[in-house]
Parts: structure tokens; sequence; C-alpha cells
């Protein structure tokens, strides 16, 4: 485990040529690390599926999109994809998210240091999550605790299963409580943000995704407001009933908060940890779209997705009998060198870093893609504004994480002028 949690860089490469498909005791099952047979995987949702009782999201939040697959995924996806379209992230979040932004660099500019984690990546996420849900007189600390106790719930289960955890943790994280308490105080935490959320919805707030959501549910019910549905709990109708809406909004703050955050830090790492990329960026800012692509493929904030086998099947040399756990490395297929060639080199012109799979690809490709790439580009832009910018080579930046990769802390310093 502490290879996969550390410079799991050589590992991956040493696996990707020599046994792609590779059985893992320490994770219970498979780990897939070539591009062409990530695709495969991530394509076929019928042979690899996440609807499965391991798959622990689920069981604290309810099913959704995350651990739906087939007919019922797309009735949980669709209500919300018109919301998170390229142009209407642009119509309605991107002045939100870059003066944010602006406004949280603006806020420690003369201090000449900070730590990006907790000072920007994160209250950005979290900002901007809490603006899509319509949470955002809601205070942000308030907010990230109730996120972090859902997050802990999911890890206790996952742990206990040994095997994915829907956010792909297979390890539970260690700590003094027990996986029963942290499981309770994370069912406690998602009924706080239930209340929330059904306050907005009932409010009918103008501009909430979650209540634009709710009101398209009420208009396929014929305007009922009771969430009837079919004997067997699923709906006959398109739109979603209260507690469907409830449990993909928590489903979006997992994705818009944890990775999101270490999308921005990893980018920034990257740029800072080179000092030629970093110029060019700094010399024209169109470049910096690319750059945060670039570094989505050199280490995605999510390094692996989860998928369970419905049948017996053969990939890459593997024999995989139905049930098996199967982990996809996106870490891996993004420095696969057959098809990014010079894989570990950061070059913010490589013309096809687009392409990497770190929002994953098929049915369950992230829904957040947009949003996400337009808080990390304007986080770097803001930062760059800060004269001298450049890491703290006193404090350690590492990148670290089994599934969710990022640096614990990512210090910075630049020049603050004198008077």
């Amino acid at each position: 485990m502490p290879d996969l949690d550390g410079e799991l860089h050589p590992v991956l490469r040493r696996l990707r040529a020599s046994e792609p498909v590779s059985w893992l005791p320490v994770l219970g099952g498979w780990l897939v690390t070539r591009r062409d047979l990530a695709l495969r995987v991530l394509r076929d949702s019928q042979t690899f599926t996440v609807d499965d009782p391991r798959f622990s999201t689920a069981r604290v939040v309810g099913p959704s999109m995350l651990s739906l697959d087939g007919a019922e995924h797309k009735r949980h996806r669709d209500p919300f994809a018109d919301g998170l379209r390229l142009t209407e992230v642009q119509a309605r979040l991107e002045e939100f998210v870059e003066a944010e932004a602006g406004r949280l660099v603006s806020g420690f500019a003369d201090a000449g240091q900070a730590e990006l984690r907790r000072g920007l990546a994160g209250p950005l996420a979290v900002a901007v999550v809490a603006e899509v849900l319509g949470l955002g007189d809601t205070d942000p600390r308030v907010f990230l605790s109730w996120y972090d106790e859902i997050v802990g719930a999911v890890s206790a289960l996952a742990g206990e299963s040994g095997q994915g955890g829907g956010q792909g943790r297979g390890v539970a994280e260690p700590g003094p409580e027990s996986g029963q308490q942290r499981t309770a105080r994370g069912s406690e935490a998602f009924g706080k943000l239930k209340e929330s959320l059904e306050a907005v919805m009932a409010r009918g707030d103008e501009g909430s995704l979650i209540a634009a959501v709710a009101g398209r549910g009420r208009r396929d019910d014929g305007g009922r407001d009771d969430g009837g549905g079919l004997d067997d709990g699923r709906r006959d109708r398109g739109g979603l009933d209260g507690g469907e809406v409830v449990s993909n909004a928590a489903v979006l703050a997992f994705g818009g908060i944890e990775t999101t955050e270490g999308m921005i830090c990893n980018a920034v790492l990257q740029l800072l940890s080179d000092p030629g990329q970093l110029a060019e960026v700094i010399a024209d800012h169109g470049l910096a779209a690319n750059a945060v692509e670039e570094s989505l493929r050199l280490e995605p904030a999510a390094a692996v997705v989860d998928r369970y086998a419905t049948a017996d099947v053969s990939l890459g040399g593997a024999q995989m009998r139905r049930g098996d756990f199967v982990s996809v490395s996106l870490t891996g297929a993004g420095r696969d060198p057959a098809f990014f060639p010079d894989p570990d080199r950061f070059d913010v012109h490589r013309p096809n870093a687009r392409q990497h799979l770190a929002f994953a690809h098929g049915p369950h490709f992230c829904l957040g893609a947009h949003l996400a790439r337009l808080e990390a580009r304007a986080a770097v832009l803001a930062l760059l504004r800060l004269p001298g910018l450049r890491l703290d080579r006193s404090r350690s930046a590492a990148v670290r994480g089994v599934v969710f990769r990022k640096p614990p802390e990512l210090h910075v310093q630049w020049d603050v002028p004198t008077s």
C-alpha cells in the first residue's frame, strides 16, 4: 500500500509494461494500467458495473448516478446534465468562480506566503459547490464539516468490505473512532445536508441547480410533490423524487470538493516545479488551460475508479471472474507511452493533453468536468498575479494518496513590494 500511496509512477510503469491487468492482493482485486484497456472497462458498463452492494457511497447517501448503471443511471444523471453544460457553466458560474478565486488570493496577497490547499483550493471548491447547490448562505466551515463526516463514513464502510469504496477508497483511513462510530457520524451529517437541500428545493431558489432539478421532477410527476413511485421504489417517469435529488447532490459535492481541490493543487505544483513552463504561462495566459489538462494527465486528482465484473471476462491477458473488483488506474492511463510520447514530461504545449482520462470516460464521464476546469484555470491565473510566485522549498509538497492524490500541504512564497 505505501507504494501506491507515495511515488506510485514507477510501480504503474512496470505493471503497464509487463502486466497491464494485475491482480493486487493489497487491493483485493485487479488494477488496469494501460490506456486502451482502461477505455474498454470504462465504456462497457454492462460487463464492468458500479451497481454492486460493495459500493459504499450508496450505503451512506443512497442510490445515485455514481452507483447506478443503464436506464437508472441515465434517469439520475440527465436532470443534472443541462445545468452543468459548458454554455451554462460559462453563463451562470464563470464570473462567480473568477471573482471568488481573486478574492481568496487577494486575502493573503500581502503575506508573501500561503498554504494553498486550505487557503485557496479547498475554499474555492467549497464555495462553488455551495453556489451550485443553492447553499451559498451556509457557513463554508459547516458545509465542509458535513462533507468530511460523509466521506469518513464512506471510507469506513469501504474498509469493512475491503474492496473499493465507490469513491475508490479501498482501505479505511485510521483514526480514534471505530468504523461504526464514523458511519453514524456520517449519517448524521448527511441528514443535516439533506435538510438544507430540502429547504432549497422547497423555496425554489432561482439559479440553484438543485431547485431546477426538483422542479423538473415535479413537472414530470404531473405536479405532485410526494415523490411517488413504483412498488419497487423506481419511478416510471424521467423525474427524480426529493430523496433522489438529495443523494445525487451529495455525490456532486464529493466530486466538486475532493477532486477539484486536488486538481488545483496538482496543477499549481506542476507549474511551479518547472520554471521554464511557468514562464511560458506567465507570458501567455492562454496556455493556462492546456497546462491544467497536462497536469490532469500527469497526476489526476482521482487516481482510480472502481468497477465490478458482471461476468467471467478476459482482459489484457487476465482471466477475470464474475464479481471481481476492478480498479482502473486513470494515473497509469495518463502516462501510457503508446499514446503520450515522453509521458513523464510536463509540457504545456502537448497537443493531445486533453485526451487524458482524468474525468473517466463513457457513461460515467465526470458531470462537472467543465466547472472543474474553470475553477482550476481561475485559481492558476489568480495566483500568477503574485510576483515571483514559487514553491517554499523548505516544506514538502510530495503528492500522496491511493485514490485521491494531491500534496497534503502546498506552501508557496512570492515577492511583496516594500514601501
